[in-house]
């Protein structure tokens, strides 16, 4: 059966801990894909990952072990979701769908103190994969343009779709909590 999983990316500490935001894994465009996702007899999580806004990779590696994950299942990773996706990819030598990867955060600038993204990234992982997709907006961060340009340098077989004035693929940044772009792209 095809399933889903969508990571979601890194809050800051204040963000994650304000009562009044939704939790990381309930914001932005992710509440609205799963749903089109399941409407598609896709089965579709979203995880939460444990301190987002101090991750580190062995906890959110046990989160992602409780699922099944295989041939049939599409991974989707936002920001540093996308990042722990290529890392988890690169470590675990499986066969899995579809994989997107929005607007993914490797931490070029090493800010991250936890190691989360001290690896070294295997340039054939797509080749375990149905394909591999980076969804990428040109008015995104530096640090996630520089992510894309290593990852365009770096892997094998990437496939890129490129758009203007989505930012880093955020509500605010998008002004509206729906991605048919990404839904149209999955369900093709």
């Amino acid at each position: 059966m095809k399933n889903a999983i969508i990571i979601h990316g890194m809050p800051s500490k204040d963000e994650y801990l304000n009562p009044l935001n939704p939790s990381p894994s309930h914001n932005h465009w992710f509440p609205w894909l799963q749903r089109q996702l399941i409407l598609n007899n896709i089965l579709t999580q979203t995880p939460e990952m444990p301190t987002p806004y101090e991750a580190h990779y062995e906890k959110w590696d046990s989160v992602i072990a409780q699922f099944d994950v295989n041939e049939e299942t599409i991974l989707i990773g936002h920001s540093l979701g996308g990042g722990f996706l290529v890392r988890w990819l690169s470590e675990n030598k499986i066969k899995v769908g579809r994989v997107v990867l929005v607007a993914p955060w490797l931490d070029p600038n090493k800010e991250l103190s936890t190691g989360f993204l001290d690896f070294s990234i295997d340039r054939e992982f797509p080749n375990r994969t149905e394909d591999t997709t980076i969804f990428i907006s040109h008015d995104d961060d530096q640090e996630e343009l520089t992510s894309f340009e290593i990852l365009k340098e770096v892997v094998v077989g990437l496939k890129i779709r490129e758009f203007d004035g989505k930012g880093h693929f955020i509500l605010e940044h998008m002004a509206t909590d729906e991605f048919p772009e990404l839904r149209d792209y999955l369900l093709q």
